[in-house]
């Protein structure tokens, strides 16, 4: 939606991790990361098992484009294709993970129940934690985050969120890690009001061009609360010497066999009726999860 309304920060490289997102931003820009097809032809210099294997390829829309074999994930047989197409966004949900280090019995609030809430959730609700609860304007989304484990999914327009949460307007609230998924600006100013003393505040939202209005001058420092940029591109340099993106990546295909994300597909449409997938999904947030392409073609790339 950041490339869609226009508020991507320009002069900002798109993505130097992706081979098919390098430069920087400008329009026009054929933009997207998670295509799902199969192998259809192939150079003579690759190898031969790679004709009709299904791969995930994090590159921009489209119904057919060539990519080195290098920049290509084979599914596992034991993954169907839909799951597949999350990968992205679990992948996201585990670095999550790994930038907040839940730890058990602690108390832990998700501000944002988009696709990557929704998976954060997921994850989440395997730890042995005290409370997890998470806040949701859109009753579908607030349906779906409680089948995927949530204790409780609040509105966080109810007058009454912050009581209910047992925090009061400058002495912060009862949670030790929140996560600021949400998207918008004023989501993570509630994100720190819900943290206690000492807690842990996650930034996941990329907010682009938006500007975030914060209030540091009450609890903030008082609260020693900490602040956490997390961003999947690169792994925390605290944990490089243990984690590498290989290994990430291979934690999220089992994250993908576990969830099986593929109930968060609200919406199909054919590539040629992209404009009303974008128009849906900006104009109707409540009615959306996860929108996707189907491109008609049985699976081929």
């Amino acid at each position: 939606m950041l490339v869609y309304r226009g508020q991507w920060p320009l002069g900002v490289a798109v993505d130097a991790t992706v081979e098919a997102l390098s430069g920087p931003f400008s329009y026009p820009l054929s933009y997207g990361y998670s295509a799902v097809g199969r192998v259809i032809e192939q150079g003579g210099a690759v190898a031969d098992d790679w004709l009709g294997r299904r791969v995930f390829a994090f590159h921009p829309h489209q119904d057919h484009f060539c990519a080195r074999p290098a920049s290509l994930h084979p599914i596992p047989d034991d993954l169907d294709d839909e799951s597949a197409l999350f990968l992205p966004t679990m992948e996201t949900a585990v670095s999550f993970l790994l930038d907040g280090r839940p730890l058990t019995g602690e108390k832990i609030i998700i501000v944002g129940q988009g696709i990557v809430g929704l998976l954060t959730t997921s994850l989440l609700s395997r730890f042995p934690l005290a409370a997890l609860t998470t806040l949701e304007h859109h009753p579908l989304r607030r349906e779906a985050s409680l089948r995927f484990g949530a204790g409780e999914c609040l509105d966080p327009s109810d007058p009454a969120l912050f009581s209910r949460l047992g925090a009061t307007p400058g002495n912060g609230g009862q949670a030790d890690l929140v996560y600021e998924l949400s998207g918008n600006p004023a989501g993570l100013e509630c994100a720190i009001a819900l943290a206690r003393y000492s807690g842990r505040v996650v930034v996941g939202s990329w907010f682009g061009a938006k500007k975030v209005h914060l209030d540091l001058g009450s609890f903030f420092h008082r609260g020693r609360i900490s602040l956490i940029s997390s961003q999947v591109s690169r792994i925390s340099p605290g944990l490089t010497g243990r984690w590498t993106p290989a290994r990430r990546l291979n934690w999220t295909w089992e994250m993908l066999r576990q969830v099986r994300p593929v109930g968060c597909i609200t919406h199909r449409f054919a590539l040629a009726d992209a404009a009303s997938a974008y128009a849906l999904i900006d104009r109707s947030p409540g009615e959306t999860i996860q929108v996707i392409f189907d491109h008609g073609f049985n699976g081929e790339m």
